[in-house]
């Protein structure tokens, strides 16, 4: 039985995978910029998004669940992020955390500036700011954490790999 073969579970097995994978991220931080800084703020003790599951550092892609890209993507650097979004096992996730890493920020208009990390990888949450506070982080974590409760393991490993066209993106500054 392969992966497209799977069927859907019950409810309360569902809650239960669920649950415990919202509730043990771990993270793959990719800085690039200020918006890092931010980052690593909101892993101290004042924001502690420990609190909500969140491991803030993977020893490397292969051990992480989530990536926070924050900073300008330069089209340079956009290869290293494609590669390593490619070692990090499934089910993975992606957070755009910034305006340079959403769009290309203020340097948008320049030769050497991706315009959005969206244009290599898929974004599961667009985290708006320049830089963005702490809590903004926070609150796309937690947006991405009710996303992942009601994810369908079976349309989730049906699609394995999914491409940039099918994984629908959130803004964490809208409700």
């Amino acid at each position: 039985m392969g992966l497209s073969d799977a069927v859907e579970v019950p409810q309360p097995i569902k809650f239960v995978l669920n649950w415990g994978r919202k509730y043990s991220l771990w993270v793959f931080n990719f800085g690039l910029a200020c918006c890092a800084i931010e980052f690593i703020a909101t892993s101290m003790a004042e924001h502690d998004f420990i609190r909500l599951g969140v491991i803030p550092f993977a020893h490397g892609p292969r051990q992480a669940d989530l990536m926070v890209v924050s900073g300008t993507l330069t089209d340079k650097m956009a290869p290293a992020v494609k590669r390593l979004y490619e070692q990090m096992p499934e089910p993975k996730y992606v957070i755009s955390f910034g305006s340079c890493a959403n769009c290309g920020g203020p340097y948008w208009d320049s030769y050497a500036v991706t315009k959005g990390v969206d244009q290599i990888l898929p974004v599961d949450v667009y985290v708006p700011g320049c830089p963005p506070r702490p809590e903004a982080l926070l609150q796309g974590i937690i947006k991405l954490q009710t996303k992942i409760q009601n994810e369908s393991l079976k349309e989730r490993y049906a699609r394995v790999p999914l491409t940039v066209e099918e994984r629908p993106a959130v803004a964490a500054g809208t409700s």
